[in-house]
């Protein structure tokens, strides 16, 4: 008896020609469902590259912002010192003029103050001069002479009043 004969056989060109069927049937879709999924695999992989490129371009962006900013601030705190020492010059400027003006009414003062101190000096020499000179006057003058002086003095008043 030979192999055609017996039914594992046929059970077996039976089971290969089914499982040969199937596949020639399923393979197109499988194929179909495995390129499919290799296409949504594949578009997930543009859209995480075009991601990752668009994260790089916004740190870079951020980044450069960020060098930016603090260049910026750079400036901002040495325009800030510029103008600190400009203004503590203008300061000092001013303190020296004020300390200017200071000295000088200072010394405006002390130099009114001797001028009023001589006048003063000179009125209370000019009055101890006259008192001694009337004392002079009234001890050693006669009442003739006296009496010429003072008609002289009216009569000189006359012409010094005009």
């Amino acid at each position: 008896m030979g192999i055609l004969y017996e039914a594992e056989f046929w059970v077996a060109v039976a089971f290969v020609i089914a499982i040969a069927y199937l596949v020639y049937k399923v393979r197109p879709i499988l194929l179909k469902s495995l390129d499919d999924r290799s296409a949504r695999i594949k578009g997930e992989l543009d859209e995480a590259a075009r991601l990752r490129d668009e994260a790089r371009r916004t740190l870079a962006e951020f980044q450069q912002k960020q060098r930016d900013a603090l260049k910026e601030a750079e400036q901002i705190v040495v325009q800030a010192k510029l103008e600190a020492e400009r203004v503590a010059k203008q300061a000092e400027r001013e303190l020296e003029l004020a300390l200017e003006r200071c000295q000088k009414q200072a010394v405006e003062k002390i130099t009114l103050a001797e001028t009023k101190a001589l006048a003063d000096v000179r009125n209370h020499a000019v009055d101890i001069a006259i008192a001694a000179v009337r004392r002079i006057l009234a001890d050693d003058l006669s009442a003739a002479r006296k009496s010429t002086l003072i008609d002289d003095a009216i009569a000189d008043l006359s012409k010094r009043l005009n």
